[in-house]
């Protein structure tokens, strides 16, 4: 019974010891570190195996592959962590009501994604990018009577919305590859 429990507490601890030492970064993402002596560390950890000094550093993950933000009825609110929103409701130019559905596209900027851990911090989905896209959609239906919106004018919308975006999120790291719209309906107020 002993020479079992050695065994385990044998793997356990080196289990445990090893991938301290370790930091193991897939295709697709980067890793930053966390020293507890110089706090974030400027230098990102490409794919690959990389060591880092265990129980003083602490390692996360950050996904550089483009993100899909979508716009759709689908959406669960009540997991804000998810990169989405429901529908957008603009008012137009001519008072008129709308809701954009769509797709942003969006990556970070490897480069900055320490600036980002530190400043933002790892909700910047909640923090930044949904209320910035829900505002600027916002900025940029106004600007257009309800026709243009629904039929004449739908891809100056995209791309005003894109550059307005891009204004935004780039000094923030984030950068914002294409803006799709898949849906617009007028909406009518409840009388």
């Amino acid at each position: 019974m002993a020479d079992s429990l050695d065994k385990i507490m044998y793997s356990f601890v080196m289990d445990d010891v090893l991938k301290g030492f370790f930091i193991h970064v897939p295709p697709g993402y980067i890793a930053c570190v966390y020293d507890l002596g110089r706090g974030v560390l400027k230098r990102v950890y490409e794919p690959g195996l990389h060591l880092k000094i265990p129980f003083w550093q602490k390692a996360k993950l950050f996904n550089t592959q483009t993100l899909e933000y979508n716009i759709s009825k689908d959406f669960d609110l009540s997991k804000p962590m998810l990169m989405g929103d429901i529908p957008i409701v603009c008012t137009t130019a001519d008072k008129k009501n709308v809701a954009l559905e769509g797709t942003v596209l969006l990556r970070l900027d490897t480069e900055r994604i320490p600036e980002i851990w530190q400043n933002i911090g790892e909700e910047f989905v909640e923090k930044i990018v949904r209320p910035t896209i829900r505002s600027r959609f916002r900025m940029v239906a106004a600007k257009y009577n309800v026709e243009d919106v629904l039929i004449n004018k739908r891809d100056n919308l995209e791309i005003q919305a894109q550059k307005e975006l891009e204004r935004v999120f780039y000094p923030r790291g984030i950068l914002v590859e294409n803006v799709l719209l898949s849906n617009i309906d007028e909406v009518f107020e409840k009388e």
